[in-house]
């Protein structure tokens, strides 16, 4: 009977171990909590001090790092792989036009620094890239989401890829949704994401279409004129600073005033007025409108599913030096 226990009992601890011995196997682990409370126990303080700094000199960088968790995580997954300059054969994912108006990158690299001075090589840019997004949505005036860490860094770019994954802001709403909901975002969470155009600025380049030759019957006559008056030509300059703010009211506030104003018919992006106009988010956007409480529940519970959509963990990848470049030794 002992020896039968014994065996039993061995049985269990092998059983529970397991997993464990599979990721050992594989060199794959799970994201997790305060990942680098050994490694670097001060990196997620320097990050938020970095990004609150830079949101005081630079107000925009908060805008810029919460873009950057949306495309460098819809590529691929959460692998730091936008942020990879083009050289040595690499073709940036920053140089396709779904990147266009992005901006701020130089500034990812300041706190890289300061997470190098502390902890060489200790701090992934993936990780920098999903914390910053997570700071940065804070000093927006929206929720804190806790986020797990341990991402590992990508050694190639998916330039060729990235416009069979970033959704344009023309498709229709039923290939938006479909984007969306291949990397687990539901019709919820889709159009609570969406709600971070609540901030930020639209380049005329991606507006016009809606203004000329005819303007766009969904759009608000009073709000087209107004727009006509902040992109007064039909063809751009795309290098001019030529734009129109997603929401007047509280331009740099992360809130439900987005949806409030699709539902006036002054939505910017055609992606946008679809929302209010789709039987499948119309409710969403209805909701949200009237709960700012509900729309930072479901924005925060669809990023933090964003920012854990395929890392690369464990042994993969590696943990870049400069977030520009693969390491080279």
């Amino acid at each position: 009977m002992a020896a039968y226990k014994h065996l039993a009992f061995s049985s269990f601890i092998i059983l529970m171990l397991f997993p464990l011995l599979l990721q050992f196997q594989f060199g794959k682990s799970e994201l997790q909590l305060n990942y680098y409370s050994e490694s670097c126990p001060k990196a997620e303080e320097i990050i938020k001090q970095e990004v609150a700094k830079l949101y005081y000199e630079h107000g925009n960088t908060a805008v810029s790092w919460l873009r950057n968790l949306f495309h460098d995580c819809f590529v691929q997954g959460c692998d730091a792989s936008l942020l990879l300059e083009s050289v040595n054969g690499i073709e940036s994912e920053k140089a396709s036009g779904r990147s266009f108006g992005m901006r701020n990158f130089k500034y990812v690299n300041t706190i890289k620094k300061a997470l190098e001075n502390e902890c060489p090589s200790a701090v992934s840019c993936a990780d920098v890239v999903a914390l910053s997004a997570r700071d940065g949505i804070v000093m927006l005036g929206g929720p804190h989401i806790e986020m797990k860490t341990g991402r590992r860094d990508s050694n190639e770019s998916y330039a060729k890829i990235v416009e069979e994954f970033i959704p344009n802001h023309n498709d229709s709403m039923s290939s938006v949704l479909s984007r969306f909901q291949s990397v687990g975002i539901d019709v919820e969470g889709t159009v609570a994401l969406l709600g971070a155009h609540s901030v930020g600025r639209v380049h005329c380049v991606n507006l016009v279409h809606r203004l000329y030759p005819t303007v766009d019957p969904t759009l608000d006559p009073d709000y087209a004129e107004y727009l006509k008056g902040r992109c007064p030509t039909p063809i751009p300059d795309p290098t001019a600073v030529q734009y129109s703010r997603n929401d007047r009211e509280t331009p740099m506030i992360l809130d439900n005033n987005y949806y409030k104003n699709l539902l006036k018919n002054k939505g910017l992006l055609m992606v946008d007025q679809e929302l209010a106009s789709d039987p499948a988010t119309l409710p969403f956007v209805q909701k949200m409108a009237s709960d700012n409480d509900y729309f930072n529940e479901q924005f925060s519970r669809a990023a933090l599913l964003l920012s854990e959509y395929n890392p690369l963990t464990g042994d993969q990848g590696e943990v870049r030096k400069d977030c520009r470049y693969v390491n080279t030794n």
